[in-house]
């Protein structure tokens, strides 16, 4: 069956449509700089030619509709119509305590990721415009969510309550929730599945690194601790988010810098990380030029990044007494060969050994070991697919509805 899914930032829209059964894409594409003077949109048909534009794009609703016209279009033979796909799978970033799972969306699933808005300001909102934007242009399909958090439910509650007054957990559910949990958990089970090893004897560190970036403790096929919290903002330290800090640290800044709470609050999920430690950028690849020629403050932001990578490793390798295997994904983690070494470099007396020919010659795409035959704990490089798992929750919870039009 083919299934909608809808990545929604603030002025941009991914989608993909993918056929569940066969786990394939049919067609991807994105529309970005929404409410600019030009946005530009992009589509990727697996079969035809790909397609790059400049159009003027006001809304979500405005970028969804492009999106359903490219699909529907004569000329491309892709969908025929509307109707042809079954259901729409939208990525929500934070779910709360609430959901658990994937839920079919009605007023009360929305109520409840508005109620979220603060605990993910730059993802809820506009996860929540791609929702609304799918319900006006496609009413008659069953939209669900899939949640980010869901996966790290499992997280026990020694390993996601803080030291607060547990009132102010009980009131206001501050705790440890976790994200990227679609990539971890898709990267797990794809290595259970390549090793024919059973997920319940099986302990695996999954690391995540992206602009957005998070590690994760999985064992027995659960989560049992991640390196983000109550917001995606804490953690390791990422393209532009700070990470974990001395709390003191934001009064002692706001009395310093004479700023307000907004303004802190946007200096550290913007203007922080990678591209605060280097005053240069958030991307890993400009960071690695750089420091090829010599920036020191470049080089400085990629031994953080790669530090805070080899600190939750060794923590959570003690966590789950032990480690069979560490996973690389998403886009630093695929693609960055001097990350995953300089990260697992020097941790032989834990059973960590990187073979740099298979780390240098990852191919893109494509499983690959890069541990030395000699290492007790096996490193791959496995590619995620986001999209995929909420393509396949998305179809298992429409179809478990009763609410989908081939029903």
């Amino acid at each position: 069956m083919l299934v909608l899914v809808i990545n929604c930032g603030s002025s941009s829209v991914k989608y993909n449509l993918i056929d569940s059964a066969n786990e394939t894409d049919v067609c991807k594409g994105m529309v970005e700089r929404i409410g600019a003077v030009t946005s530009i949109v992009k589509h990727e048909p697996t079969e035809g030619s790909r397609r790059k534009e400049t159009k003027v794009i006001s809304s979500h609703t405005e970028a969804l509709q492009e999106i359903l016209d490219y699909l529907m279009s004569p000329s491309n033979k892709i969908i025929s119509s509307a109707a042809d796909i079954k259901a729409v799978g939208h990525r929500v970033v934070h779910g709360g305590e609430k959901f658990k799972d994937a839920v079919l969306i009605d007023d009360e699933v929305k109520e409840a990721i508005k109620q979220a808005f603060d605990l993910a300001p730059l993802h809820n909102p506009p996860n929540l415009k791609g929702i609304e934007a799918a319900e006006d242009r496609l009413p008659d399909i069953p939209q669900v969510a899939v949640f980010d958090t869901a996966f790290h439910h499992s997280i026990p509650p020694h390993a996601y309550l803080y030291g607060i007054p547990n009132r102010l957990y009980r009131r206001h559910k501050i705790r440890k929730y976790g994200f990227h949990g679609t990539s971890h958990y898709f990267v797990s089970r794809q290595y259970y599945k390549l090793t024919d090893k059973s997920k319940t004897e099986t302990r695996v560190i999954s690391c995540h690194l992206g602009n957005g970036a998070s590690i994760a403790a999985i064992k027995g096929g659960d989560s049992i601790d991640t390196s983000m919290g109550f917001t995606p903002l804490s953690g390791m330290v990422m393209g532009t988010r700070s990470g974990d800090l001395d709390p003191s640290i934001l009064f002692y800044i706001m009395e310093k810098e004479e700023i307000q709470l907004n303004s802190l609050h946007a200096m550290l999920n913007r203007h922080s990380g990678l591209l605060g430690l280097s005053g240069y950028a958030s991307d890993m690849r400009d960071l690695i030029a750089e420091a090829s020629n010599g920036d020191r403050r470049c080089q400085q932001a990629i031994d953080v990044f790669c530090y805070d990578i080899k600190k939750y490793v060794g923590t959570y390798i003690g966590v789950m007494n032990g480690c069979d295997a560490i996973l690389f994904t998403a886009g630093i983690g695929e693609n960055s060969s001097l990350i995953r070494k300089k990260a697992l470099a020097d941790m032989e007396n834990l059973g960590i050994e990187i073979d740099e020919i298979r780390n240098e010659n990852v191919q893109p795409g494509e499983i690959t070991k890069i541990s030395a035959d000699s290492s007790t704990i096996e490193v791959y490089v496995v590619p995620t697919n986001e999209e995929l798992v909420i393509a396949i929750d998305a179809a298992k919870i429409a179809s478990a509805s009763g609410q989908t039009p081939w029903l």
